[in-house]
Formats: structure tokens, C-alpha cells, sequence
């Protein structure tokens, strides 16, 4: 994996540990020579990963909506900058660029950017590993619900199994580079309905 999108919360949360956690994932992608991905913003969970990333010499590229960059939110420091019209194109973009996906704790807007990209990967449209660092039992009841998804025969468990797990960076990052995209598709005939 050369590059890696996070998606997080543009705020710290209630805990250090979110923080450090972000510092920490973008320093060790840099160390390990993988490009972040991320939304472009200096504030929250979003500045500190790519602060961490930065502090160790990493190559950040940010994308960013027009409309949010004149709120004077935009990392000063970044590789590069992308400026883009929409939300959609923002995530678009993102997509484009990466190898795979790190989700950290944030809110409405990091488990839309997530969801989207599970599907996108359910429907066959990428084959790219999709993470959720689990700091401290953040992701949880999400992972709970999901496997619910499984259980009432919503979602099939190799789809769930796409889905990779881990409280810890290493851990998880061997995941991601060990992954291989299911090749049963998302659709189930009308024999299993």
C-alpha cells in the first residue's frame, strides 16, 4: 500500500486517547512510507493525523470543499491541497487516490464517508481493504450492529468479513496489507431471499 485515506472526526472527542491514537496512525504511515489521505482540515481528529504525519517528514495530500476552506479551515502545511466543489467529489477524489481506508472515531460525517465505502467495496466497485481502528471500544456497538445485520439476514457474512478490525495501528495496517476482496458479489438470488 503506497497511499492510505483516513476518515475522522473534525473534533478531539471526550478522550486523549483519540488524539494520540491520530497523531500516532499519521507518524507511523509516514514511517512506513504510506501517503495520507484526508480531508484536508486543521482541526480535530483530521489536523492531528495529518500533523502526524507531517512531523515525521510524510507526504499529506488534503481534499477539501471550496466552501469549507473559506471557513479558514485548511491545513497550512499539506503536500498538496485539492480543492473541490462537493462533499461527493471530496470523497470521489479520496477514493481515487488510496490503496485502502483507516476509519477513526468522528461523527454523522466519518460514518457516511465509511459506509459509503464498504459498499462501494460490497458492489464490487473497489477491491480496497477498509479499516476501523477500534481506539479504546470507540466502533463497538457498530461492530455489534453489524453482525446483527448478519444475523437477521441483512448483510452476508462474507461481506461482513470484509470489514477489518483492530485497536491497534500494526495490527491493523497487517490487516489491510494482507486483505484480499472477497469474489462472491454483493447480489443473492432470489433462492437465498
Amino acid at each position: 500500500m503506497k497511499s492510505i485515506t483516513v476518515f475522522c472526526g473534525s473534533s478531539f472527542g471526550t478522550d486523549d486517547i483519540y488524539k494520540e491514537q491520530a497523531f500516532l496512525l499519521g507518524t507511523t504511515l509516514a514511517q512506513q512510507d504510506i501517503q495520507l489521505i484526508y480531508g484536508g482540515a486543521d482541526v480535530g481528529l483530521m489536523g492531528t493525523v495529518a500533523d502526524g504525519a507531517l512531523n515525521e517528514g510524510g507526504k499529506v495530500i488534503g481534499v477539501l470543499p471550496h466552501f469549507l476552506q473559506s471557513k479558514e479551515i485548511a491545513h497550512k502545511n499539506l503536500t498538496e491541497l485539492i480543492l473541490v466543489e462537493t462533499m461527493h467529489e471530496r470523497k470521489t477524489k479520496m477514493s481515487e487516490l488510496c490503496d485502502g481506508v483507516i476509519v477513526l472515531p468522528g461523527g454523522y460525517g466519518t460514518l457516511e464517508e465509511f459506509f459509503e465505502m464498504i459498499t462501494w467495496a460490497q458492489l464490487g466497485l473497489h477491491k480496497k481493504p477498509i479499516g476501523i481502528l477500534n481506539i479504546d471500544g470507540f466502533y463497538n456497538d457498530l461492530v455489534n450492529l453489524v453482525q446483527n445485520m448478519v444475523s437477521k439476514g441483512f448483510l452476508k457474512q462474507i461481506n461482513r468479513d470484509m470489514l477489518l478490525i483492530s485497536s491497534t495501528i500494526d495490527e491493523l495496517l497487517e490487516k489491510m496489507k494482507n486483505y484480499q476482496a472477497p469474489t462472491v458479489g454483493k447480489w443473492i438470488s432470489r433462492d437465498e431471499v
